[in-house]
């Protein structure tokens, strides 16, 4: 099956690197036309030449809605994607190993970062044709099983999910379609940082770290791989998803498993 997006304008956060830079690819490659938003202008533009005269970048903190709200005014959005997260740095294993203050910047990129895109792209998301326009929130199966890696990561995905699924319920009546999109296991930088600051890191590689825990918590034994984010993404702005909203979705090899 092939899908194309040619006509179609897609906006991404955390477009710059990891699975948002993976799904910033394959929209491209879709042939939908991007605005990417990030905090990393140098990469945004390194990715700009990737796709000549179809790629508006823009270098923005998602914890900033004023700022938000003026990067994508009176710029076209069909799709929304939300990839923009970061954790907290350090490890629970319990929770009371960190401070509540190590919360505060978690919550503000990785729960409320997507609150104020979503608000700052309504308007763009409600003008026009809707009903072939969509939103994917990216999540995380930490958000579904209470996860103790990272406290306020697990609490602040757990929490967008039930955002998805009150925004499709919002949006439903537009046609516009809202999911969520759950990674498991996946060699990113946020990955590497879990990896740094856990107990681990003093005494093995994180080769040797990264191959012991996909053996342990997933059925199917392999890393997931951003590019299979990308095709997930690109599936669910596809018309072939148009009856599909209030869900999330796990690639995560079995991690997470729903009746």
């Amino acid at each position: 099956m092939t899908l194309s997006l040619a006509g179609q304008t897609v906006a991404i956060t955390g477009a710059a690197r990891g699975i948002g830079l993976a799904i910033a690819r394959a929209f491209l490659d879709a042939g939908a036309d991007l605005l990417a938003l990030d905090l990393d202008a140098a990469t945004l533009t390194e990715l700009q030449k990737e796709a000549s005269g179809r790629v508006t970048t823009r270098a923005v903190n998602v914890a900033d809605h004023a700022a938000l709200r003026d990067a994508v005014a009176d710029h076209p959005i069909d799709h929304l994607v939300c990839a923009a997260a970061i954790g907290s740095g350090k490890t629970g294993f319990p929770f009371w190993s960190l401070e509540p203050s190590d919360w505060s910047r978690v919550l503000d990129v990785t729960l409320m970062g997507v609150v104020n895109t979503v608000h700052a792209c309504v308007p763009a998301l409600l003008s026009g044709e809707t009903t072939r326009k969509s939103v994917l929130i990216l999540s995380s199966v930490a958000g579904q099983i209470g996860s103790q890696t990272d406290p306020p990561y697990s609490a602040s995905k757990a929490a967008v999910i039930n955002f998805a699924q009150l925004a499709a319920k919002d949006f439903a009546p537009y046609g516009i379609r809202v999911n969520a999109l759950s990674p498991g296991m996946v060699k990113t930088e946020l990955n590497r940082s879990v990896y740094a600051a856990s107990k681990e890191a003093t005494t093995m590689s994180y080769e040797e770290w990264a191959e012991e825990k996909i053996r342990r918590v997933s059925p199917m034994g392999r890393w997931q791989e951003p590019a299979e984010f990308g095709a997930m993404a690109v599936f669910l702005a596809s018309d072939a998803c148009r009856n599909l909203t209030g869900q999330t979705l796990n690639v995560d090899g079995g991690q997470v498993m729903h009746s």
